[in-house]
């Protein structure tokens, strides 16, 4: 049984496919359309479907759509919907002042954006783009395939705990917003989740995150990572404003007031404009209040379940500091974050949702062990390509050896190897890698990707050797927790040591990834040191790379030194040969 999942209802479009329980591919739709983060302007916004991104998991498992049994959609209309009246539903506007507000948390083009989601059946059957039909021929509106909507918040719970380690745990998801709600826990017990508790709009600690990334000069809904970073320079100086704003309630949850920015900080910062400390301050109140409010739900989660490990989801789990205090300060044995946390893991989670109910099965088939869900291309396809594109490249003899090498000598290189990582998160198969041993690379890395420079670069390190290196690492095969960096080491790695002593690392092991473990075990025998830089193969406002045009571009229009593509290297010359 094929189950096909789509998210698309606000960014990150991806798709998912299911076969008996097990994860075939997951895709998102931007790195195919190269958007990032799939959004478009209003009204051609992600309520489109990921056409590119199911035609990719439709052709890894070398199915069409008709051959799909079963289709979820993260998101059930029917939740929004009860909030507008028939006339509204009926009369649907074309323009937002068509629609008159009711609560200051919808949006006027929210009738219009319902509507596009209840037609996404529709949509699906008829609207692929006409170099994409081949796969989509055979489906009508009403399939074959069975169609579900899947609420949000529900598919963000099982794409945490259904692929997790766990056969139980308690779940906990956060983001901005679902249909209405914006926190929810659950219970998880084999393939079924018992809900415990949601919060609803307007209260919301994600919409928060995303107005003081906006007031900050980011971008909201895409930018938050950089108020994580950027706290680490700050002090809690406007912690009670932010008391004041978020207030944590006895029964398990919170409450979110009018943050009324402007009116507390001053005026916002215009975006590229100088950083001041007190904008650094009011990121580190910012995300110590989030961190607080994380616990709190964590404590209260704990004592209305008692179980022994946590499940996260949403996107703001994506916020690896705070997932870090609630492993260290939370009442949780283990916690696990499904690598796609955020709006794209949607998909994956509405896949094994409908997989686990159709089949009526209790027992789970798919442990997520990586993220290499996504299209790949062999050595074939990688060499028709360069020999097409007349590009001067090598053939390595060792990979890994050969690489450890350039990497040892300075070298900034570009890898491009096997499926790429599902999620935000470049996992080593679309990376830039460097050595850490220098203490000017990020510096140097930041400048290639037109970053800012308050922005830390991140490691891979040996999952037998992690522990040497960084504190309590474990297994960290993700990137979605922070760990300090052992003093002792310190001096060793500086690349990749942030300013409050931590680093968000990856651990391999070689049944994740062998070429990748390699490379760093080969590093590891040149240099002494079992850890290398890696940061997600783009540059600025672009996706993450995806197919060997995609490498080569990005190689030629950076200042990297080299690319190893599949077998093959392609160099530039260093300066004064």
């Amino acid at each position: 049984m094929f189950t096909l999942g789509i998210n698309a209802a606000f960014h990150d479009p991806a798709a998912c496919l299911v076969r008996d329980g097990v994860v075939i591919a997951a895709s998102e739709e931007e790195r195919f359309t190269r958007i990032k983060h799939g959004k478009r302007p209003i009204p051609f916004s992600t309520w489109e479907l990921p056409y590119h991104a199911i035609d990719d998991c439709l052709r890894q498992a070398g199915i069409a759509l008709a051959d799909v049994d079963h289709v979820a959609y993260a998101f059930d209309p029917s939740l929004r919907a009860r909030d507008l009246d028939a006339r509204q539903q009926l009369a649907l506007p074309l323009r937002p002042s068509a629609f008159p507000v009711s609560e200051e948390w919808e949006a006027a083009w929210d009738p219009l954006f319902i509507a596009a989601i209840v037609n996404a059946p529709r949509h699906l059957a008829s609207g692929a783009p006409h170099h994409l039909a081949a796969r989509f021929r055979g489906a009508r509106p009403d399939g074959p395939y069975q169609w579900h909507f899947v609420p949000h918040h529900l598919a963000h719970a099982a794409s945490a705990f259904l692929p997790s380690p766990f056969s139980r745990a308690a779940v906990l998801t956060l983001d901005g917003r679902g249909e209405r709600v914006t926190t929810a826990m659950y219970r998880g017990c084999g393939t079924r989740l018992e809900r415990i508790r949601e919060v609803e709009m307007p209260h919301s600690l994600g919409i928060l995150y995303e107005q003081v990334t906006e007031y900050l000069g980011f971008l909201h809904s895409s930018d938050e990572y950089k108020v994580m970073a950027l706290a680490s320079f700050g002090a809690p100086a406007f912690g009670d404003d932010f008391r004041e704003i978020v207030r944590l309630t006895p029964d398990g949850a919170y409450t979110v007031g009018p943050p009324c920015l402007t009116e507390r900080f001053g005026p916002p910062r215009e975006r590229g404009g100088p950083l001041e400390q007190r904008h650094c301050d009011i990121a580190r109140s910012l995300q110590e209040v989030l961190e607080a409010a994380g616990l709190h739900l964590a404590r209260w989660l704990h004592e209305a379940t008692g179980e022994r490990d946590l499940c996260l989801a949403g996107g703001v789990a994506l916020n690896c500091v705070m997932n870090a205090r609630i492993r260290d300060e939370g009442p949780f044995d283990r916690v696990w974050v499904q690598p796609a946390a955020g709006d794209a893991g949607t998909a994956l989670g509405a896949a094994l949702w409908i997989d686990a109910r159709e089949r009526g099965e209790d027992e789970r088939a798919y442990q997520m062990e990586d993220a290499y869900l996504g299209p790949g291309y062999d050595d074939a396809e990688i060499a028709a390509f360069l020999s097409w594109a007349k590009l001067p490249c090598r053939r390595l003899d060792d990979v890994a050896v050969e690489t450890a090498a350039l990497l040892a000598g300075g070298r900034i290189v570009g890898w491009f190897q096997g499926r790429m990582e599902f999620g935000p998160r470049a996992l080593g198969a679309r990376s830039i890698l460097a050595s850490p041993l220098d203490p000017g690379m990020q510096a140097r890395l930041n400048e290639i990707k037109d970053r800012e420079d308050f922005r830390p670069v991140a490691p891979v390190a040996l999952a037998e050797e992690a522990d040497d290196w960084f504190v309590d690492a474990g297994s960290s095969p993700f990137m979605l927790f922070t760990h300090a960096v052992r003093p002792d080491r310190a001096a060793r790695i500086p690349a990749v040591r942030h300013v409050d002593g931590t680093a968000r690392i990856q651990t391999i092991a070689r049944a994740q990834h062998p070429l990748y473990y390699d490379l760093v075990a080969a590093f590891h025998r040149l240099t002494g040191v079992p850890v290398l830089v890696n940061t997600s193969f783009n540059t600025r406002g672009e996706p993450i790379v995806c197919t060997p045009r995609d490498a080569v571009e990005c190689f030629w229009t950076s200042p990297l030194d080299a690319l190893v593509i599949g077998p093959y290297l392609l160099e530039k010359p260093r300066a004064g040969r």
